[in-house]
């Protein structure tokens, strides 16, 4: 029989990293206890903070519905798991709660393997009380993805001028756009930059100003690769200007770039910007400036986020599509296309070069 499960794994996800390393200090001599540390590190490396909270609250989803029902969470039943997923498409995984998308549905199937492998009890997915289910959710639930509007040039000059003027704030920000546009950063790699190689713990990346541009080395979850940002046409919109006016009144030399100003915007503190931080200046900008004023204000805060700088860059920028995807660092010419708002779709007509 199985070992039931504790009042621990019903309530809350395993911090894999600290299992892990307990694992090993009941495994192994004393003597190899700085190793246990270091595969701890390695452990939480493997996935972002953000993935390991939402498989952990995932993992509490499933558990309190287990409860709910009267049935053990453990060991993995792939019924089970068909069962759970049919209450998330209804809308009867909570009482009185709504019916989750697709996207929602396969991410905490991938959080119950998540939870699982953690255990050491691994879900198999592709057996048939799982995999025919999903099937069908797709089919019957899935719809065109949503996407968040894109950041054009012009919008973007005009969100600039909603920014506090003479303020670090203002500075701060005003980089921040300008470096996740032209940059086509994702708002956490936004956050992660330091000013030098390996300054901080938990930085992504970090830059490198030279006299035509600034290159920007990012930690992706592919591994390491490089973002060329060149100086703008004029100081007012060149990226690489508004960073260096920031780093010098903001006096920043070490460690994170983009840092909170608190006070009354005359302090700044030494501790990085929370992602979020980048969504919630996009959205506030491009409200302040009208952007897609035929839009209520309940549509346009939906409209827009951080993902809106990314997608603003690969509809705006005029040059072969495999620049556009390189700067991304998309895999594929594929997905690059899903960001470009404003592309020229029949440029290519094959109906005529067919002879039609």
């Amino acid at each position: 029989m199985p070992e039931p499960p504790r009042s621990e794994d019903l309530h809350a996800g395993p911090d894999s990293a600290r299992a892990i390393a307990e694992a090993l200090s009941a495994a192994l001599p004393a003597h190899l206890e700085r190793l246990t540390d270091r595969a701890r590190g390695y452990v939480e490396a493997a996935s972002s903070a953000n993935t390991r909270r939402a498989y952990a609250s995932d993992w509490v989803h499933f558990c309190s519905w287990c409860r709910r029902q009267g049935l053990e969470p453990l060991p993995p039943s792939p019924q089970l798991v068909g069962l759970y997923i049919t209450a998330c498409a209804s809308g009867a995984a909570i009482p009185g709660g709504k019916a989750n998308s697709v996207a929602t549905i396969e991410r905490r199937l991938s959080a119950l393997g998540w939870n699982y492998a953690q255990r050491g009890t691994p879900l198999d997915r592709k057996d048939r009380h799982i995999a025919t289910v999903l099937a069908g959710i797709r089919n019957t639930h899935a719809a065109p993805p949503r996407q968040k509007e894109a950041v054009l040039p012009e919008d973007l000059r005009a969100m600039l001028e909603t920014l506090e003027r003479g303020s670090l704030r203002g500075l701060r920000d005003r980089a921040m756009l300008l470096i996740g546009f032209a940059g086509g950063l994702r708002r956490s790699e936004i956050v992660g930059l330091d000013c030098g190689r390996e300054q901080t713990a938990d930085g992504r990346g970090w830059i490198e100003i030279l006299d035509k541009g600034m290159v920007v080395t990012l930690r992706g979850k592919t591994g390491w690769r490089e973002v060329e940002i060149g100086r703008g046409s004029s100081d007012a919109t060149c990226p690489v200007s508004a960073l260096q006016t920031w780093l010098k009144l903001a006096r920043i030399g070490h460690g994170p770039l983009f840092r909170r100003v608190t006070g009354r915007g005359t302090d700044v503190g030494t501790e990085r910007l929370n992602d979020r931080e980048v969504a919630r200046l996009v959205k506030r900008a491009a409200l302040a400036a009208g952007v897609r004023g035929d839009l209520s204000e309940g549509e346009r805060e939906i409209k827009f986020s951080g993902h809106s700088l990314r997608a603003g860059l690969a509809s705006s920028a005029e040059v072969d599509e495999r620049y556009v995807q390189r700067q991304l660092g998309h895999a594929s010419a594929e997905m690059t296309r899903r960001y470009q708002r404003r592309r020229d779709r029949f440029r290519v007509n094959l109906t005529k070069a067919a002879g039609l």
